[in-house]
């Protein structure tokens, strides 16, 4: 009986692999392991430049000594993935190639690559920074990507391209000079949260997705903020953008979504205009429907909010529209409240008052009205906006506007400044 149990032992030995840590020192050595790795070994990676094509084929945890390079020579992708459970961290990556069709990237994630950790590298390059299709929750935390800031924006790679992935959670990085910071397309169940993005595109792209989440990133300098793009049931909150051209939060054909608490400040386009349309907006809601808007601070913009092309079904209450160029612009002819549960907005231009003290104007805000009209054909005009003319004909249109006529009204204003959740 001890005999037949020794045996069982031993050949359950033999189907058991044992991992290892493999060092390695030059190309060479890094090329050979990569191809003798079995699932669960450690590859560290010694001070030294590293130069070539790498790639990954088993489940292995590849981490760097300080200093370690991989230097992909400006040609294709610096290091493929197409195993599962891959870990990769502390490496510094660079000069892969530039060639947007063929995905060129940093780190370019392969299908069957799922559950894939790529954390603490530092990716400096032409291309896609991490580039990853038909996926299976990656894990992309607290990585530098920097594009080349000499390339024509739209000429770059994404620092963080996804498409057909599942349930991605892209955490406390840093990215500059690519074009979009992360780029989702036809992306379920997303975590995107803490990151940092400056000088591009759009912080975050949403396009075809449904079920994502993103919160404390922050945008600077960029184009555009947060452009939710034909997707549905977003939750976006906490996000702050500033020093945009064209937009803070876009949501274009995108329902079902919750904006919340975020803050949208200093979109100025230099050369646009409220009358071309293509000024700067906190906020611009193109075609989307049935969207909760809430506690969001869209201030100091050519355009707090703008609205066309049917976004009128939406729910707006409690946010911050303070002292933009123009505060509302709505292009359509349906008659719009902006607010809920008797909460409305706080507007920086309100003149009404509260008589009661509850700290809810007693006189509705109408923030599109035909002088706001006037002004938009003729900047020059807002010199009288504060003027008693101004002030006295504002006062004249809303004793005789018929109940039924077109624009945004908020028949609840907030008299002061609101903080998020307060009154509801």
């Amino acid at each position: 009986m001890l005999r037949l149990l020794l045996l069982c032992w031993l050949c359950t030995l033999s189907f058991i692999g044992v991992t290892q840590e493999l060092r390695v020192k030059d190309t060479t050595s890094l090329t050979q392991a990569l191809a003798q790795a079995q699932d669960g070994d450690t590859l560290v990676l010694d001070t030294a430049v590293y130069e070539g094509n790498f790639s990954v084929t088993r489940s292995i945890h590849i981490k760097a000594e300080a200093g370690a390079t991989l230097d992909a020579l400006r040609q294709g992708s610096a290091l493929t993935i197409t195993a599962p459970k891959v870990i990769v961290e502390g490496l510094n990556i660079r000069h892969w190639g530039r060639d947007l069709y063929y995905h060129d990237a940093g780190i370019l994630l392969q299908p069957g690559a799922d559950e894939v950790l790529i954390k603490g590298n530092r990716l400096v390059g032409d291309g896609f920074g991490i580039y990853g299709e038909q996926l299976a929750a990656p894990r992309i935390l607290e990585n530098s990507i920097s594009g080349n800031g000499a390339i024509y924006v739209l000429d770059r790679g994404d620092g963080i391209f996804l498409k057909h992935v599942t349930a991605p959670d892209v955490q406390q990085n840093h990215v500059i000079f690519v074009r979009d910071g992360v780029y989702l397309e036809s992306v379920t169940d997303s975590k995107i949260h803490h990151n940092q993005f400056a000088k591009l595109q759009y912080g975050i792209h949403y396009m075809y997705t449904r079920g994502d989440e993103a919160s404390n990133n922050q945008a600077i300098s960029v184009d555009g903020g947060y452009a939710l793009m034909n997707s549905q049931q977003i939750y976006l909150h906490h996000n702050r953008v500033s020093q945009a051209r064209d937009f803070g939060i876009l949501l274009n054909i995108t329902n079902d979504s919750h904006i919340q608490a975020n803050i949208a400040t200093d979109v100025k386009h230099p050369q646009g205009s409220v009358e071309l349309g293509n000024e700067g907006k906190g906020i611009f809601i193109y075609a989307a429907q049935n969207n909760r808007i809430q506690d969001n601070e869209f201030s100091h913009s050519d355009t707090g909010i703008s609205m066309a092309m049917g976004g009128e079904a939406n729910r707006l209450w409690h946010n911050r529209i303070l002292a933009n160029q123009t505060q509302v612009k709505y292009v359509g002819e349906a008659q719009l409240e902006w607010s809920y549960q008797g909460q409305g907005n706080y507007w920086s231009e309100y003149r009404g008052w509260d008589a009661n003290g509850d700290g809810v104007g007693d006189v509705t805000h109408r923030p599109n009205d035909n002088l706001d009209k006037l002004f938009w054909l003729y900047p020059e005009a807002k010199l009288l906006m504060e003027s008693p003319v101004v002030l006295l004909l504002r006062w004249v249109e809303r004793q005789f506007q018929p109940t039924s006529a077109s624009g945004v009204s908020d028949s609840f204003p907030l008299m002061r400044l609101t903080t998020e959740g307060d009154g509801i």
